[in-house]
């Protein structure tokens, strides 16, 4: 019985999928008159390249040729598609690599064809001998006019420069995911498989742009299933994790359950689960969620259902920018141990505890999304996951949906603490944090320094606080200098450089921005910088809320420490 991948192969170039670019050269050149005597076609295993060879080779010795449409049925066309063609030559450079072979070429290469061209198909070309390669200089360079060559390979970079010189080079690329998915469904059509869109979807995925392994892996599951395929066979022939199992595991993730995260991958290595090939799945979810974060839309090519595409949608609204960011450069790193021999196990769980868990990794991406989640939660009320982590749950459509947020209060003050660096924190106020004031009414005069210098601390400050702890108390330190057509200078004492580094981040400038329209209703531009050292003195005066000095990460992580706790008592409170 003829495996699938060989009953299936193209034919004819318009059977061709995938290398349209290429084609169309080929049957320019042909319709032209403009072929060369030797070609080289490059690209990954399963593109196509012997079987475009063939085809080339039935356009150039049919009885109506040179065509572009080879019959298919005279006897050349039929002896070159069974492989029995006396005028076509393929031989495996593997096998038959040295001087000697390539001698025997040489002799039978000046012989005349039976029809109108002989051609040499050598496929793994790369793995020819030096020797063997400078022995067919001569003839690829002066060929006799009805001989071609055809030199496949995979490894463009091993073949001999002088032999490339010599050739008209094609690069074919991998196919795309709907190329290889509308070929299996012709397939799976043409043998009467009863199969879903899904499955094939799957299928294409797990040949990795190969064709041949592609309709190889369908002709197997086909065998396996009797032709009654579905997604639950496809995932226990090719290892694959099932898509649920993704979701789900990333919840927890969002959820902040470290533990749950790590039940659930102990779990799935108890099913027998491949746990190197769920780092590679779970890197592909996540890459799917960093297209939604930036792209808003998954691509066309992208094989995913409509309900998959909205879950991955809504999943992406949960996780934040930096933590998928951050999950697959830690995931890359157990990528790297898989290749070199080790265990992915302990890499993939310490990349979901370090995500999940930013407070137990001491790294400054840690520190980085510490506070992302903090402003997170702030803009979101106050309300904080820091608690014990919920026990684990399976996803659901519902479990995924988008969650509203709810309104903006303002943050409760947090009580003084003094660090182990001994840099004073926040200290408690006797009065509670103001609200954000009220819109100016409409034809408010125009914003001048002094008013703005009063209301600094009074809104200003508790407007941002409102929207960054952190920036709040950065802020803390600076305090409006100048005002002039239209742009404010804020100032820092001259041992916050650092500080005033972090004010001039764009995102913290365009929060301080809005917080300054919330309170005047007028939009300035900004300016930061540090007063000379000889005019600070005690201009600025004793304040209970500043820093007297520029923040070091470790005072950026008590602060940040302060304000969960001072959160957590909130809400038991």
């Amino acid at each position: 019985m003829t495996a699938l991948y060989r009953k299936y192969r193209p034919q004819t170039f318009d059977e061709v999928v995938g290398q349209e670019a290429v084609v169309r050269t080929l049957t320019n050149a042909i319709e032209q008159d403009r072929l060369r005597q030797a070609y080289l076609f490059s690209g990954p295993r399963g593109t196509g390249k012997t079987s475009l060879a063939r085809i080339l080779a039935k356009a150039l010795n049919c009885e109506r040729g040179p065509t572009t449409t080879p019959c298919g049925t005279c006897l050349s066309c039929v002896s070159i598609a069974s492989g029995q063609s006396l005028d076509v030559i393929e031989m495996d450079a593997a096998s038959q690599r040295g001087i000697d072979d390539v001698r025997e070429i040489r002799e039978r290469a000046i012989l005349q064809p039976i029809a109108r061209n002989k051609v040499y198909i050598l496929d793994e070309a790369h793995q020819l001998t030096k020797d063997a390669f400078n022995a067919l200089l001569k003839l690829i360079e002066e060929p006799p006019p009805h001989l071609v060559f055809v030199f496949c390979t995979t490894e463009l970079d091993k073949m001999l420069a002088t032999v490339r010189s010599r050739c008209q080079t094609f690069m074919f690329a991998r196919p795309r995911l709907a190329d290889l998915t509308k070929l299996l469904r012709r397939v799976a059509d043409g043998e009467q498989m009863d199969v879903p869109d899904a499955a094939l979807a799957l299928v294409a995925r797990g040949a990795r742009g190969s064709f041949r392994d592609a309709v190889s892996t369908l002709d197997q599951l086909a065998s396996a299933t009797g032709g009654a395929i579905t997604v639950q066979s496809v995932l226990q022939l090719l290892g694959a994790v099932e898509e649920e199992a993704l979701f789900r595991l990333l919840d927890h993730v969002v959820d902040q359950d470290a533990a749950g995260a790590l039940a659930f991958v102990e779990e799935l290595a108890d099913q027998g689960q491949d746990l190197a090939r769920l780092v590679g799945d779970l890197l592909e979810h996540l890459r799917l969620l960093m297209l939604l974060q930036h792209l808003d839309e998954l691509p066309e090519g992208v094989p995913v259902t409509d309900e998959t595409r909205d879950r991955l949608r809504a999943q992406a609204n949960q996780l934040g920018e930096r933590q998928v960011i951050r999950l697959i450069d830690l995931l890359a790193v157990a990528i790297d141990d898989i290749r070199q021999g080790g265990d992915p196990r302990l890499p993939l769980e310490l990349a979901l505890v370090k995500v999940a868990r930013p407070q137990a990794d001491l790294s400054r991406e840690a520190l980085l999304l510490r506070l992302e989640t903090l402003e997170a939660r702030v803009a979101h009320g106050g309300t904080t996951a820091a608690a014990p982590a919920p026990a684990p749950r399976a996803s659901s459509p519902a479990r995924l949906a988008a969650v509203p947020a709810p309104a903006v209060t303002a943050a409760p003050a947090a009580p003084a603490v003094t660090g182990a660096s001994g840099a004073p924190a926040v200290e408690e106020e006797d009065v509670e944090a103001p609200s954000a004031p009220p819109p100016p009414p409409a034809g408010a005069g125009p914003l001048d320094l002094a008013t703005l210098q009063q209301l600094w601390r009074q809104a200003v400050l508790p407007a941002v606080g409102e929207r960054s702890i952190p920036l709040g108390s950065v802020l803390s330190q600076a305090r409006p200098v100048q005002l002039a057509e239209g742009r404010l200078v804020v100032e820092f004492p001259p041992s916050a450089s650092f500080n005033r580094a972090i004010a001039e981040e764009p995102k913290n400038t365009a929060i301080l921005v809005e917080a300054i329209h919330q309170v005047s209703g007028q939009r300035i531009g900004l300016a930061f910088a540090v007063s000379d050292p000889a005019s600070a003195g005690d201009e600025r005066g004793d304040d209970a809320h500043q820093h007297h000095g520029p923040m070091s990460e470790d005072e950026l992580v008590l602060l940040l420490q302060e304000t969960l706790d001072a959160h957590e008592v909130g809400d038991d409170n």
